[in-house]
């Protein structure tokens, strides 16, 4: 049941919002109220509504990764560069 009333009410505020923008589009008399109801739709479509808290987020990194990572940088498997003492190898 309460999918359905969320169902009804996006249709019904969706249709309101795009009733309001081709309005303002192609009525030459829209006023304040449209505009209001646009602006506001499009507003509305910027907020983040799908955002979990970071605990709850699939796949979401775990907090002091960056410097846990920063502290251990100077632990490497690579080799060293060479000096610029030591000479070129014979080729």
């Amino acid at each position: 049941m309460a999918g359905m009333v969320r169902w009804g009410a996006a249709l019904g505020l969706g249709t309101l919002w795009w009733w309001a923008a081709l309005r303002l589009a192609m009525a030459p008399d829209a006023g304040v109220v449209e505009g209001a109801i646009a602006a506001g739709g499009w507003g509305l479509s910027l907020l983040p509504v799908h955002c979990v808290p970071k605990s709850r987020a699939a796949g979401a990194l775990a907090t002091g990764r960056w410097v846990r990572a920063w502290r251990a940088a100077g632990v490497t498997t690579a080799s060293p560069h060479p000096r610029s003492d030591a000479g070129s190898d014979p080729s």
